[in-house]
């Protein structure tokens, strides 16, 4: 097992203090990337040239007694669907690598930048974020660092994949039906799909509106709670709850999943105290509405480019779009209709209760080889439904955050803490509850060589 590479705090602690330099966290953040990288394709670009100068105008600045921002010197890197000034964000579509590079830096990069953070490259995922898996056409598929004949997840895989296999202690992914929690909890880490809405999306590549957030991954809570702060312009709370009302989703969420995923959020919720099963009946109604509204929004915004360019996009992407664009005005709108109500039975649940718990994902990370995983007796595709827990409750646009349950020697699992809209201090407090009762943890993840046997 592999020892960790400092948390994102550590660094910004010593860095800020003089005691250690940024140059030398992003020159061993560097080496990292390369020893490892090949095995894991993680990064579909590094900008060491942009990291060394930053750093260093960091370290003179530091030296000249000025103050730093609470990243200060921290690695990280994006998905590849935030604009970085002077770069060509491409989504993970080839099709775009001629478009011309951004102008400046997106929103929440910019303030990552801000916090005197050290942006490193980006990162691969699933092209134009339609999938599970980070299996792509154009740049390779990532894997995941537990073991590398495994998917990371998807669709922002690559930056999961980097977070655990510690290439960087912070990444931004997006999240649109599950695409930061998959791969957090695919990966062993906390990953967070914060309130719809609550941070600036401008220089974000769009997937559907009406269901897009991004959000950080991290290997530890705080590292996480950090880097959410900073994104969302936010200052810790002048008080910490301590005391939580919980339940278990029941019904869809205690269907087609793994024992050792249902046995985790019951350990979870023991640490509350009583919390009775909850089911949401309108839960298998939600996912298809959202699979409806993803393949018809999704596919919309792609309609010009594929009327020109069809044959330049990943198959199994545009037959997707395509497919989303053929479906009927009436059933979108009765899918609309249904997530209106869907809305309107978890919101008379939050009135009873702070925390919600359900799994993150219904296995642990699939076989790359396989690509399958089983539904309801049927093996399926993982790419298309690995995101069977994650999916129903995008649609409710409220904050959830994917913890890694604690499981030394086996691959990850991950547990969904759900809250009101705009009660993310409510998951951070109920989380650190839960690290303080060493039930959720980061493992570092051994890097193992790929399997063969089946």
């Amino acid at each position: 097992m592999t020892a960790a590479p400092a948390t994102a705090l550590e660094i910004a602690h010593a860095v800020a203090t003089g005691a250690q330099r940024a140059a030398d966290h992003v020159e061993a953040c560097l080496a990292r990337i390369s020893s490892r990288d090949r095995d894991l394709t993680c990064f579909v670009g590094i900008d060491a040239h942009g990291a060394r100068r930053a750093a260093r105008a960091l370290d003179d600045r530091i030296a000249r007694g000025d103050s730093a921002g609470p990243l200060a010197g921290v690695p990280f890197a994006v998905k590849d669907l935030f604009d970085v000034e002077g770069e060509t964000t491409t989504a993970g579509a080839k099709l775009r690598e001629t478009e011309p590079p951004a102008d400046q830096d997106a929103s929440l990069v910019a303030r990552l930048k801000a916090a005197d953070a050290i942006y490193i490259g980006r990162l691969n995922m699933d092209e134009f974020a339609y999938g599970f898996a980070t299996v792509n056409a154009n740049y390779g598929t990532t894997r995941n660092p537990y073991h590398t004949d495994r998917l990371a997840g998807g669709s922002s895989g690559g930056s999961a994949s980097a977070v655990a296999a510690g290439l960087v202690p912070i990444a931004l992914g997006s999240d649109t039906n599950g695409s930061v929690r998959v791969p957090a909890g695919l990966c062993g880490l906390f990953g967070l799909r914060p309130t719809h809405g609550s941070l600036q999306m401008d220089g974000v590549f769009p997937f559907v509106d009406q269901l897009d957030t991004v959000g950080p991954f991290a290997r530890t809570l705080d590292d996480l709670i950090a880097t959410h702060r900073v994104l969302a312009g936010a200052d810790a709370p002048s008080a910490i709850k301590s005391s939580f009302k919980v339940a278990r989703l029941d019904g869809w969420f205690r269907e087609n999943g793994d024992h050792d995923g249902y046995a985790g959020v019951d350990a979870l919720a023991d640490a509350f105290g009583d919390a009775p099963l909850l089911d949401l009946p309108l839960t298998a109604a939600a996912r298809s509405a959202a699979f409806l509204v993803t393949a018809k929004y999704g596919g919309l915004l792609h309609k010009k480019t594929l009327a020109v360019k069809a044959m330049d996009y990943d198959p199994a992407v545009r037959d997707r779009l395509i497919a989303g664009i053929a479906l009927s005005n009436e059933k979108v709108a009765a899918a609309e209709a249904m997530i209106r109500c869907f809305n309107d039975q978890l919101a008379a649940a939050f009135e009873t209760y702070d925390l919600l718990i359900a799994p993150t994902t219904p296995s642990v990370a699939p076989r790359i080889a396989d690509g399958l995983i089983e539904i309801d007796g049927k093996r399926v595709s993982a790419r298309a439904n690995l995101g069977l827990y994650t999916q129903p409750l995008s649609v409710a646009g409220v904050p959830i955050l994917s913890v890694p349950l604690k499981r030394p020697g086996k691959l990850p699992l991950g547990v969904q803490l759900i809250a009101a809209r705009g009660q993310e201090e409510t998951l951070f407090s109920g989380a650190k509850q839960l690290v303080d009762a060493g039930l959720v943890a980061y493992d570092p993840a051994p890097l193992k060589a790929v399997e063969t046997a089946a």
